[in-house]
């Protein structure tokens, strides 16, 4: 057993090259063994390309050794027809004996049949080596196809003394208040690289202006997702610029008469749990995981409505005294640690 554990925390490092790049496919890591030395690895390549075992497969230089090898794979090989062929069935054409699997998959579409066409294929197939890390690695991926939402990260930076902005005052200037430190900054935009979606609400886009990109790291843009109940926004907000696609959630009718460059109007109910409406829309449009960056009411939303998977608090070494309270959120704190002369903590329900 513990020489399984060996190779499958090899998949496990491999899969995590894919963060941010392959949903709404899961990270997967595989790895190919013979005669206790790997002879090839691989991990999922971004949406629309190989499957991790495809990958490792074609890295083996000797194919004639894939006969007598072991696979060793983070999550079960699918067993259905989606970008690219099932991967249950290469593993068969190659007739690799063993299959070593991390965690079964959840997904409707494979749900223990990538398992079951392997052994009836007269593959020998061992299930739930490290199943608890594995299934930590694509925590996103399990979360949208079992509670049929995104994984949701809320996300903020308070003061000393519980705040997450000053008082503003009329005419103000429309930029963010900065409480955490450049390091810290540059961490959060490496986050949006890694989720499907960035929210913020409409005060935070009036105050602030908020281009909901990234920008101090190398990665993909994550969707916008905009609340705008009776579309105040000003269309001159960097959100509505086109460069990235946006979601807008809003109760105005009128905001089909006033199309904007990739702009998704999304009607819900306000008067309804906004939380949960907006859950089923970013879930009909696969979008798997989002990071909610403000404001206070729009984080509060959330954290009442019991819709949230994590939440990451920076505390900056400054003091406000009055101005806009920070969100209260309940649970275990996961770790803490220091960000330059920050402090940052990770909590989950």
């Amino acid at each position: 057993m513990k020489i399984h554990e060996k190779y499958i925390k090899r998949c496990l490092q491999l899969a995590k090259n894919g963060l941010g790049t392959t949903s709404p496919n899961p990270m997967v890591g595989a790895v190919i063994v013979y005669d206790g030395k790997i002879i090839g690895e691989g991990y999922t390549s971004p949406y629309g390309g190989n499957h991790a075992e495809v990958n490792a497969i074609k890295s083996v230089t000797d194919k004639s050794l894939l006969n007598r090898s072991t696979i060793y794979v983070s999550l079960e090989p699918c067993a259905h027809y989606g970008k690219t062929p099932p991967c249950a069935d290469l593993i068969v054409e190659h007739k690799i004996p063993e299959v070593v699997v991390g965690v079964v998959d959840d997904n409707s579409l494979v749900s223990g049949e990538g398992v079951k066409r392997l052994r009836n294929a007269g593959c020998d197939v061992l299930v739930g080596i490290l199943e608890k890390e594995c299934r930590e690695l694509n925590k996103r991926f399990f979360t949208f196809h079992n509670k049929k939402r995104p994984y949701i990260i809320l996300k903020w930076a308070e003061t000393k003394d519980g705040f997450i902005d000053v008082k503003r005052s009329e005419g103000a200037e429309k930029q963010p208040t900065w409480i955490s430190n450049k390091y810290a900054q540059q961490l959060v935009h490496k986050w949006r690289s890694e989720e499907q979606g960035i929210m913020v609400g409409t005060n935070t886009v009036i105050k602030d202006n908020p281009r909901l990109n990234v920008r101090s790291w190398v990665g993909k843009n994550p969707v916008r997702i905009i609340l705008d109940n009776s579309l105040r926004i000003p269309k001159e907000a960097y959100v509505f610029d086109g460069m990235v696609k946006t979601i807008l959630f809003t109760s105005s009718r009128t905001a089909f008469s006033k199309k904007r460059n990739n702009v998704q109007v999304a009607l819900i109910d306000y008067s309804e749990n906004v939380p949960q409406q907006v859950c089923n829309v970013l879930f009909k449009n696969e979008i798997q995981s989002i990071i909610i960056e403000g404001g206070a009411y729009t984080l509060q939303s959330f954290i009442n409505a019991n819709l949230w998977d994590e939440t990451r608090i920076f505390v900056g070494n400054t003091i406000f005294k009055e101005g806009v309270k920070a969100p209260q959120v309940n649970g275990t704190a996961l770790f803490e640690k220091n960000v330059a002369d920050d402090s940052f903590k990770t909590i989950i329900p």
